[in-house]
């Protein structure tokens, strides 16, 4: 059983790249002509580390080799062509070309490829168990486009040992924690896989009890919105209804040039079968670092029925450090998207995901110390209260504060 839920897997991954701009760097000869298009992969052997090729970036062409890519913990290059048009025509397209376009700053983006804690967290492989309530799904090592700033590249776009492979272990161990009341299928993306294969893992959770939630995920509505077209996936969604459980579909907007009419459509269509939506956003320099477009992201979700949920701090993350606003301009930006919004539009947080927990990230006071407060820890004495740190110019993370 596990092995055929594995080979499904691998063979929903491939299926999800057909319509992607993916090459391997070792299809390329050596000494390519500068006309060689930017796409490339990790390595999959030692053959392959020492080969060289022209590889193009945002700043213009450069010579690397596989070792070098994965030293400096540089993802796969991949694309769908409907995310290149929505690049094309959105007009944003020098700032939406960063989210998956390669750029010369990730030979120089320092940090960890685990920031979070995952590993720490993680209680059988594919299943972290962070926060009591919420257990997280890693169901797929694979996504239909790849986000340059994504906190898993330790994971996504390779052939990961930390992918879910048993899912009759994960249910019982969930079902042996009650309080365990919702889980979120991640990964990589789960509608990277087939409706088909999703429906497998939900035969596995929904008997479960205390689950009172199923998330999932997503970036492919922004990335490939014909995904949710599938006829199948309504009825995915109804099986969880029928199961007295919520089906909720996190999305994953940063910039409102990603809203497309498709995505609009297929949004609209499932919250009329109960679906809920929510969004999460990343703060990211070159990007969103506007209060403008972050508020007209934030009015347009709330428009068409997705609640603004978290604006992410950037995360210190191996080759997607360059990202990283500083918590000075971060707390500018915030106060001027809450300028422009209504206050039913105001329903997000700005969150920093850290090891020790989410914290709410408040303000940056008076006295110079910045502001905080646990949205979720492990330690549940400490979730709801306000701490502060003196500020530290520059500092875009909580490790970048001093304690005193």
């Amino acid at each position: 059983m596990k092995l055929a839920q594995t080979n499904q897997m691998k063979r929903d991954s491939e299926a999800g790249t057909a319509d992607c701009e993916n090459q391997s760097l070792s299809e390329y000869v050596p000494n390519a002509p500068a006309t060689a298009p930017s796409r490339v992969c990790l390595p999959t052997s030692s053959e392959t580390r020492a080969r060289t090729a022209i590889m193009k970036f945002i700043e213009g062409t450069r010579v690397v080799t596989e070792g070098e890519l994965e030293a400096n913990g540089i993802t796969r290059y991949q694309v769908t062509k409907f995310y290149r048009e929505q690049v094309r025509t959105s007009g944003y397209r020098d700032q939406l070309r960063y989210i998956v376009e390669p750029s010369f700053d990730e030979f120089e983006s320092s940090g960890s490829l685990d920031t979070s804690g995952e590993h720490d967290n993680t209680v059988m492989p594919g299943l972290q168990h962070k926060y009591p309530q919420t257990g997280l799904l890693l169901v797929t090592d694979r996504c239909v486009s790849y986000c340059r700033y994504c906190f898993r590249k330790r994971i996504v776009g390779k052939q990961s040992h930390e992918i879910t492979t048993d899912f009759t272990e994960i249910a019982r161990y969930i079902t042996k924690h009650p309080e365990m009341t919702n889980v979120l299928l991640s990964g990589g993306d789960p509608f990277a896989l087939s409706t088909a294969t999703l429906s497998k893992i939900l035969d596995h959770l929904l008997p479960i009890p205390h689950l009172e939630s199923i998330r999932f995920g997503t970036k492919a509505i922004a990335y490939q919105p014909k995904r949710f077209d599938d006829p199948a996936l309504p009825g995915l969604f109804q099986r969880i209804h029928e199961a007295r459980k919520a089906s909720v579909v996190v999305t994953h907007f940063d910039h409102i040039g990603e809203i497309s009419v498709d995505a609009e459509r297929n949004i609209r269509s499932l919250r009329a079968q109960d679906v809920q939506f929510l969004n999460q956003s990343v703060l990211l320099a070159k990007v969103n670092d506007d209060s403008e477009i972050l508020a007209a992201t934030f009015a347009k979700c709330h428009q068409i029925g997705v609640r603004p949920y978290y604006l992410f701090q950037g995360r210190p993350v191996k080759g997607a450090s360059h990202f990283q606003v500083s918590l000075r301009r971060g707390t500018e930006i915030v106060r001027g998207i809450n300028q422009r919004l209504s206050g039913i539009q105001k329903t997000f947080k700005y969150i920093m995901s850290h090891y020790t927990g989410k914290i709410e990230i408040l303000d940056l006071g008076a006295d110079s110390r910045v502001y905080m407060r646990y949205h979720q820890s492990k330690n549940l004495e400490t979730i709801g209260k306000i701490f502060s740190r003196p500020h530290r110019e520059g500092a875009c993370w909580l490790d970048d504060l001093p304690e005193a």
